[in-house]
């Protein structure tokens, strides 16, 4: 017995894990679990990369509510991973969809024509409106069209139940589709908005307020802005201001909540935002 015991103690210490010396790694990347990449193009022709994460769980019967999360490519993945490990709970039945580009770098020059609008772009770039649309107006157009509805063919979705997630130029986008088509989303989120970049996003903010006030909005989106206060390439305030303005109209049906990290910048904040995100995109209200 004793002969046997030392046998196994020596063979453990002598094995490669014990020792410190790692095993060699799979072929091949990393592939996330319960997830499906699919490339698509808009009804325009441009092409995106598509990124599903997805619950392993019957859905409900209402269907599995949708959080759509904008530059994919740099944030589908800690979205996807925080709500697997939430699926223990409620808060990870749901379905996030990474809408990115067909590249492995984080953020593609093709977001620029789909997040924002100049009213002076730089020659050869379509960041203005061309016969009343705009590239930003046709990639919402996929959003909530072309995209929504392959989603929908998938997997069994909650039709009233869908988030919108948007960082800095995705910050402006999520408001764009707030002001433009407040019914579209359930929830939106603007993390570190690029407010002072997009000349025209003041004018967009006051012609839907006014309809608001008019009567002419009816049930709205809920708006969570997320910010970081060491931003320095977008002060937190102006995003503080217009919280502080759009809550004003809650008796008009307007849902705004306000959070503020302080230790984070204007890169950091979406990886830190994740969970109360995820909390605010899925959570009924």
């Amino acid at each position: 017995m004793r002969n046997r015991l030392t046998f196994l103690i020596t063979a453990t210490l002598l094995s490669p894990l014990a020792a410190g010396v790692s095993q060699a790694a799979p072929a091949g990347g990393y592939t996330m679990p319960a997830t499906q990449v699919l490339d698509m193009a808009s009804d325009t022709d441009k092409p995106y990369r598509i990124m599903v994460s997805y619950p392993e769980s019957e859905p409900p019967e209402s269907g599995f509510p949708v959080l759509y999360v904008l530059d994919g490519n740099a944030s589908f993945a800690a979205f996807a991973e925080t709500r697997r490990i939430q699926e223990y709970g409620d808060l990870g039945k749901a379905i996030v969809v990474g809408v990115g580009y067909r590249t492995d770098k984080p953020y593609d020059e093709a977001r620029n024509e789909d997040f924002i609008v100049m009213d002076d772009p730089p020659p050869g770039k379509r960041l203005g409106r061309t016969a009343g649309k705009s590239g930003r107006d046709e990639f919402l157009d996929f959003l909530t069209g072309k995209l929504r509805t392959e989603i929908g063919k998938r997997y069994r979705i909650n039709p009233d139940r869908q988030a919108l997630f948007g960082h800095s130029f995705g910050g402006l986008f999520a408001l764009h589709a707030l002001y433009t088509r407040p019914q579209a989303f359930h929830s939106i989120v603007a993390a570190s908005p690029s407010l002072e970049l997009d000349e025209g996003v003041l004018r967009d903010e006051r012609a839907f307020v006014a309809r608001l006030e008019d009567g002419k909005v009816g049930k709205t989106s809920r708006l969570m802005i997320v910010v970081g206060e060491r931003d320095i390439d977008d002060d937190p305030e102006p995003a503080r201001a217009l919280a502080d303005r759009l809550d004003r109209l809650s008796g008009l049906g307007m849902r705004v909540r306000f959070r503020s990290y302080e230790t984070e910048g204007h890169m950091t904040v979406p990886a830190r935002a994740v969970t109360d995100v995820l909390r605010f995109a899925f959570e009924i209200r």
